[in-house]
């Protein structure tokens, strides 16, 4: 087996490993699932899991390696981390927003970030919010700053607006 990364993030499930490398991987163009491990007898004292279950969905995204695992309810997400999509248009933005978000947490939504259905962070982030960001005029990058904390789903034109001082 060929490893892509590195360094590769493991995410912990319950037991939605596979169904989430899945879903990933369905949303990602250039995407694929690498490997499935399943528990076996050996470890069952520690694991407790059933031999035959999903231990392990080894996937990538746009040549990011990722593990997903299945340990059980002990640990969740939460938004100290997310995972970062950096979108070269509009059409990207909503795309990735639409297909992340579906079953998700509205409530979780704000300034680009969204919670997918599985508890797990993103940020849609446009390539252009960054490039306002950090314009050296100040004046500029905070009035596209200010615009961006009023938002959910991030809007490019709406941004630029801003930062123009329009």
């Amino acid at each position: 087996m060929k490893i892509s990364s590195k360094i590769a993030p493991c995410l912990w499930f319950d037991s939605q490993a596979e169904e989430a490398a899945r879903f990933y991987t369905g949303i990602f163009k250039n995407s694929r699932i690498v490997a499935i491990t399943r528990y076996g007898e050996a470890g069952q004292e520690i694991h407790g899991q059933k031999p035959g279950t999903v231990m392990t969905a080894a996937f990538e995204l746009e040549g990011q390696s990722f593990t997903a695992l299945n340990g059980g309810p002990v640990f969740q997400f939460s938004e100290a981390i997310s995972l970062q999509i950096t979108c070269e248009n509009q059409e990207e933005v909503d795309y990735y927003w639409v297909k992340l978000s579906q079953g998700g947490d509205d409530k979780a939504q704000q300034c680009g970030w969204l919670k997918d259905r599985f508890g797990l962070s993103w940020q849609v982030v446009p390539l252009a919010m960054i490039e306002m960001l950090v314009d050296p005029d100040t004046a500029k990058s905070q009035r596209a700053m200010t615009a961006m904390l009023a938002m959910k789903k991030l809007d490019i034109a709406q941004l630029q607006r801003a930062f123009d001082g329009r």
